[in-house]
């Protein structure tokens, strides 16, 4: 069991990209207890030696976590709840961009991992993380799930198609405000107000972290301009750490916000 004075935090798809690079970054300050989320159990222990290998004064552990199975998001919660009781932090950063053959095998993908998962992940640990005193819910997004960043032809992206990806993660927007009346702001499902002392209050953000150099998709490289990942997670780190509660429920990216 981790400290007790530490916060524990399950970063998803944290084998690789943005993910690994936050499990490091939160290791490097020493005050948390990392649960390295991972569809892949043989890319997560890998991922997890690497970074037991760098001595950050953090503590961290593998977590088996593939969000297209329900029986491993079971496991993951029931684990959480043995070992530790709680959880502090969720961040729902797996993600895929899928270009298959057949454009319903990659709208099904992209929503499986992008949407559905992490709402079925965030369902199935709510209870855990109302038993923490300051919880958060951080869903990475993308600002290619702006509807109206889409409908700008200014916009840097606007002449990127990426269909499925775009749509899950518009839908992974509209799941977080969902989340955020129901656990930030405590209306049940009636839409009744839930009474003040009954239910705690979760922080929930969706933010879009930049295009990172990552293995999401052939494109995201250095050399098309993608940010590295440790830039990018410096600035996820100040949701993390509670620097930018000021903008609760809304879709923020590193410097401000977006349009839904």
């Amino acid at each position: 069991m981790a400290s007790l004075s530490k916060e524990i935090v399950l970063v998803t798809g944290a084998n690789s990209g943005i993910g690994f690079e936050l499990a490091r970054q939160l290791l490097a300050k020493g005050t948390y207890h990392v649960l390295l989320g991972a569809r892949s159990p043989d890319r997560g222990t890998t991922a997890l030696r690497s970074l037991q290998s760098q001595n950050h004064p953090g503590s961290i552990e593998f977590l088996h976590l593939d969000l297209q199975d329900d029986t491993t998001i079971a496991n993951a919660a029931s684990s959480i709840t043995a070992s530790h009781g709680r959880l502090d932090v969720l961040v729902n950063n797996a993600a895929v961009a899928s270009y298959t053959a057949s454009d319903r095998q990659a709208f099904r993908d992209a929503f499986d991992t992008n949407a559905t998962g992490p709402y079925l992940l965030t369902k199935a640990l709510i209870s855990l993380l109302r038993k923490s005193a300051n919880p958060r819910i951080v869903n990475v997004s993308s600002g290619a799930g702006s509807i109206g960043r889409r409908l700008t032809p200014a916009s840097p992206m606007y002449k990127i198609q990426a269909e499925p990806y775009r749509a899950s993660k518009a839908a992974m927007n509209i799941l977080m405000t969902c989340q955020y009346v129901e656990y930030g702001l405590n209306y049940n499902v009636e839409g009744e107000p839930v009474q003040e002392g009954e239910e705690k209050r979760v922080k929930v953000f969706a933010y879009d972290p930049g295009f990172t150099v990552s293995n999401l998709s052939e494109a995201n490289t250095k050399e098309n301009g993608a940010r590295s990942a440790e830039d990018t997670v410096k600035s996820l780190m100040d949701v993390v750490e509670g620097k930018r509660d000021g903008e609760v429920g809304r879709f923020i990216h590193n410097s401000g916000g977006y349009p839904w």
